[in-house]
């Protein structure tokens, strides 16, 4: 959950943008990264922030799962 070593060209997703392309609530986001399912930066202020490839990966790899 740190900043250090991250890509600053990277896109940062919030949890609203993130639970909104899973369709699931942003409480839903956070346990995630909470689980380490997925991993988030924390902003100055204290909010959590997500990569978008590793969100998309993991979008992926649900997809793919869903469909086996």
């Amino acid at each position: 959950m740190t900043a250090i070593g991250f890509d600053n060209t990277e896109r940062l997703l919030t949890p609203g943008q993130v639970a909104s392309l899973f369709s699931v609530d942003p409480k839903t986001v956070s346990r995630w990264a909470l689980a380490g399912r997925l991993g988030s930066l924390r902003t100055p202020g204290g909010h959590r922030r997500f990569r978008e490839s590793e969100v998309r990966e993991l979008h992926a790899r649900l997809t793919s799962e869903a469909h086996h």
